[in-house]
């Protein structure tokens, strides 16, 4: 028999109680042991060491946003699973901020094992900015070393990531630790104004919102001699879906989770979507579709869809398009437009400041380390708009409607069982209305 405090994670503990957020779960769901003492703010005078855990691009900007965010930051540690990609991301910070890249050899980590050396190696808080697939063991590790975090979207690739992710989310609150997840949007100040509007009533109840992200591939890099097929498919990580949880989880998760924010973090009952792959020809291309289309329902009647499409040569669009019961809202985040239009006659734009959302989102968090501000949790947000991106990629994989307890409790784990530079056979492309693609979302096991 389960007690209470081990109720496995369903949508019925989600929504139970006053709160409709991720949250109202997943202190209430099985969880993991606390293993650390409590965080503790670090004083205005003394140095936050960070980690550096994922040394691509986006790795190498937040480490350079976390750098400028604080001059007491310092980065002390950081790994790769590539040497080449570390070195690379070394040298470009150490151009830009000289001695406060405090990382000699003996602090420069690579391989599968990076992020535990990084953790361990004396640091405060991490930015863990490695393929998703990776996010949630480098989570738990983090949290039991009693590490602050900056997690890159999205938080995970399948349901058993989502799952592990939120077990430990209770032993990162119990110790006070700030988490920031990389849903830059909601740090952006223009959308903030609007979607508080939007919260406090200016079109009445939201009953359907659209969101696209209609962009061009990623690039790709072309196989070189030398290379394993691992090490070949994280090479190309986007391309892969084990790697990314294909695009709409990867990059269009950003447009999902505007609609996620606009229905204020209620999760909807079930996504049914459409999918497929036109347009992607070479090995690098891996096993991702090119386009998705998804329709969320909810159990209050209302209906929010999302569009997304990687294809060269098209109309590219990164926008939302919000309806309520007094008004509507258009979003161009690319613009940037936010324009609210009441049934009354009442009209509202954005006329304020526009900071580099990448910049507040660690200009808050260091703060909040510092104590200057209350404690950062997205544990909540950031949970709910990865579930739901995986929810679409899982209906249009499978040409079936995904309830949101069927993508929570899904057995489903992308990617190999153990981790080494060999041979890994690239799995096929998902075909709609297979049925050992339903299978494969249902039964144990891994796959890549």
């Amino acid at each position: 028999m389960t007690t209470p405090e081990q109720e496995p994670c369903t949508r019925r503990t989600f929504v139970q109680g006053a709160s409709l957020a991720v949250g109202a779960f997943a202190t209430g769901c099985a969880t993991s042991k606390r293993l650390t003492p409590a965080g503790a703010i670090v004083p205005p005078k003394e140095t936050i060491k960070i980690g550096l855990i994922g040394c691509g691009g986006r790795g190498s900007g937040a480490a350079g946003q976390a750098l400028n965010a604080d001059p007491g930051v310092t980065l002390y540690a950081m790994g790769d699973a590539f040497p080449d990609r570390l070195s690379s991301s070394r040298k470009h910070l150490m151009d830009r901020f000289d001695t406060r890249v405090d990382v000699p050899e003996s602090r420069q980590f690579s391989g599968f094992d990076a992020y535990q050396k990084v953790i361990d190696s004396g640091v405060d808080m991490v930015i863990l900015t490695t393929p998703p697939h990776f996010r949630p063991e480098h989570f738990k590790a983090a949290v039991r070393g009693g590490k602050h975090v900056f997690m890159e979207k999205p938080m995970a690739v399948d349901g058993t990531g989502v799952r592990s992710i939120l077990e430990d989310a209770k032993s990162a609150r119990e110790q006070k630790l700030n988490i920031m997840g990389g849903f830059c949007w909601r740090y952006n100040l223009p959308n903030r104004a609007c979607y508080e509007r939007i919260h406090n009533g200016a079109i009445g109840d939201v009953t359907c919102v659209h969101s696209t992200y209609l962009t061009a591939p990623l690039g790709t890099k072309p196989r070189q001699d030398g290379w394993s097929d691992m090490e070949w498919q994280m090479r190309n990580w986007q391309h892969f879906n084990w790697l990314s949880g294909d695009h709409i989880a990867e990059q269009a998760c950003h447009a999902i989770d505007k609609i996620n924010w606009a229905k204020q973090d209620m999760p909807p009952a079930k996504a049914i979507a459409l999918g497929g792959r036109q347009m992607r020809e070479t090995p690098e291309s891996g096993n991702i579709y090119d386009h998705f289309s998804v329709m969320y329902v909810y159990e209050d009647g209302s209906r929010c869809f999302h569009d997304c499409r990687q294809m060269p040569g098209c109309w590219n669009d990164n926008t939302e398009y919000l309806i309520g019961t007094h008004g509507t809202c258009y979003v161009n985040s690319w613009g940037p437009t936010q324009e609210i239009e009441g049934h009354r006659g009442h009209k509202w734009s954005y006329e304020g400041p526009n900071p580099n959302m990448y910049q507040v989102e660690h200009d808050e968090l260091f703060e909040a380390i510092r104590g200057q501000r209350s404690r950062i949790d997205d544990i909540d947000q950031m949970m709910g708009s990865t579930l739901m991106s995986i929810m679409g990629r899982m209906s249009a994989y499978s040409g079936r409607p995904v309830e949101w307890n069927e993508a929570l409790e899904s057995v489903e784990r992308l990617g190999p069982a153990n981790y080494a530079f060999g041979d890994l056979p690239v799995m096929p492309v998902s075909v709609p209305g297979d049925v050992a693609t339903w299978t494969s979302l249902t039964s144990s096991g891994s796959t890549s």
